[in-house]
Parts: structure tokens; sequence; C-alpha cells
């Protein structure tokens, strides 16, 4: 508190007040103090990656649904045509979480 009201005058009057603390540990608090004011409003709110939107979620396993055969990489190949982009490594994770193998045995064709 003592920081933020003396900050703003000038080092001589600083020097001239009877202070319990140098004039530069004071000035020194009132810098960390912006700083830190300054990166609690610059922190991002959630960590990491945002989630995937849930309409991409259910495209990705109706497709995966109407076609079994399909695998991971086809899948994220049909999104890209379709104009819709995620990793093809979030495709991967979402059909591993459902459950459902992301690289199916294909049948041969002999």
């Amino acid at each position: 508190m003592l920081a933020a009201l003396l900050a703003p005058l000038p080092r001589e009057i600083l020097h001239r007040l009877r202070l319990l603390v140098r004039p530069d540990t004071l000035l020194r608090w009132h810098r960390d103090l912006i700083k830190q004011r300054h990166a609690r409003t610059c922190r991002p709110k959630r960590p990491g990656r945002p989630p995937t939107v849930r309409s991409i979620r259910v495209l990705i396993l109706r497709l995966v649904k109407e076609n079994p055969s399909w695998g991971y990489r086809r899948v994220h190949g049909e999104l890209v045509t379709l104009g819709i982009k995620v990793a093809a490594s979030t495709v991967w994770e979402i059909l591993q979480q459902e459950g459902i193998d992301p690289a199916p045995e294909r049948a041969s064709l002999t």
C-alpha cells in the first residue's frame, strides 16, 4: 500500500522523507506490485489446448459408425475436405476415448 502511494513522488522527495525503508526498496516494491497485477491479467484462464467442439466429436463418431473400415487418417481427410480444421491426433484421441480402434484392420483385397 505504501509503495503504491509513494511511487508517483519524485526520487528527490523520497530521499528527504524519513522512512523506515530506503526509497529504492519502496520503488522496487511498487514495480513488483505492478508486475504481479499485469501477470494476473495476462494469464490464460485455462492452461492447455481448448476442448474439441461437441459437434465435431459427434461428426467424427458418426463417420466411423457409418464407415467402420475407415481409420483415423481417412476420417481426418474427410473432415479436411469438409473444411473442418482438426488435427489427426485429435481424431485418434476421440476414437481412443470412445473405445474405438483408430486404425482398424483392413479386409484383404484378394
